[in-house]
């Protein structure tokens, strides 16, 4: 293991979280069987107690959740120098195994704890508990993905072994050489990758204004959201990136965190994910809307979820937007140069 503050900081953090979700699951699964809002049994009333912990404790672990995404890819990336052939956060995460795993499962579970913390919040705001079995499945199958991340993340830094030669990112996305997957987003057409990106998010846009105006199509919006959320991903690689390095063979989606490109990687994804989870969580609370003792409030914060969904995706094209139109780089179908 390599004794570096911000590795320490990142298995902490993975450690407490875990303890605290094993504890919150511990009475959830109680809180499943057992929970009758119009029982006075003892066992009813002592749940009632708890949830009230519970729902406290889950809030801030899931806000740690949610940073230590970008806590875990700023260490990948302050780690590069002290591996040999590691330029960035991709030499890095590629010393051992379970380094892209890992991330795999932090992104993951960025997006789910975010979605519990969208269903807590709109179950608070009922006087009868009514979304609170919904919530505590949902922490049920997000328990032992966290487990998991917590189990790979810690195989992956305490098996850091500093003599290992590992490879550039120049040689995982490269659009040569289609050895992986990350060569075979970054050997996708550069134009027409960013053509359907443009083609996909005006869509989604459209879709999220008409449900904010309207409210119709929230089930497809939310679907939207995570396709046009995947597919920016994509574009990052195979187009975006060549944009901001102004280079046609650069592909990598880490390199853009650096501070020599302003760490406008770092913006582009808080703006990213933040966009995904809230116009996912337009399609989680869609079936609630009926609910008697949230109809008041559910059908206003579900359209506010999709506006605030809708802001964000417009602000991330008008980033790409920008960088494209004052980058140098000119790419052709025929000729980069």
């Amino acid at each position: 293991m390599i004794l570096h503050p911000s590795v320490i900081a990142n298995l902490l953090a993975s450690y407490i979280s875990s303890g605290m979700v094993l504890y919150a699951m511990f009475y959830g699964v109680q809180i499943l069987r057992y929970w009758d809002i119009q029982s006075g049994h003892e066992l009813q009333l002592v749940l009632e107690r708890k949830t009230y912990l519970i729902s406290t404790l889950l809030s801030y672990v899931f806000g740690l959740q949610l940073l230590s995404l970008f806590l875990f890819i700023f260490t990948a990336d302050s780690l590069a120098p002290l591996f040999v052939g590691a330029m960035c956060a991709v030499g890095t995460l590629n010393v051992d195994p379970y380094g892209y795993p890992a991330l795999t499962l932090k992104i993951l579970n960025f997006i789910l704890a975010g979605l519990w913390l969208i269903l807590n919040y709109a179950d608070n705001q009922g006087y009868d508990y009514p979304l609170i079995k919904r919530k505590y499945q949902l922490l049920a199958f997000v328990a032992p993905v966290i487990i998991l991340e917590m189990i790979l993340e810690s195989a992956y830094f305490l098996g850091m072994k500093p003599d290992v030669i590992t490879s550039c990112c120049g040689s995982l996305f490269s659009s040569e050489r289609v050895t992986g997957l990350g060569s075979e987003i970054a050997s996708m057409p550069a134009l027409p990758m960013l053509w359907f990106f443009y083609g996909v998010m005006s869509c989604t846009l459209i879709c999220g204004i008409v449900f904010y105006l309207k409210g119709l199509g929230g089930y497809l919006y939310a679907a939207l959201s995570l396709l046009i959320f995947l597919i920016s991903l994509a574009a990052i690689i195979s187009s975006i990136s060549l944009y901001i390095y102004e280079l046609p063979t650069h592909h990598c989606p880490f390199c853009i965190i650096m501070e020599e490109y302003s760490y406008i990687g770092y913006l582009l994804y808080i703006i990213l994910f933040g966009a995904v989870v809230s116009g996912l969580g337009v399609g989680v609370l869609s079936p609630s809307r009926n609910v008697e003792s949230l109809k008041l409030m559910l059908s206003g914060f579900i359209r506010k979820l999709a506006l605030t969904s809708v802001i964000l995706y417009a602000a991330f094209t008008a980033l790409v937007t920008y960088k494209i139109v004052s980058s140098s780089l000119v790419i052709s179908y025929e000729v980069v140069y």
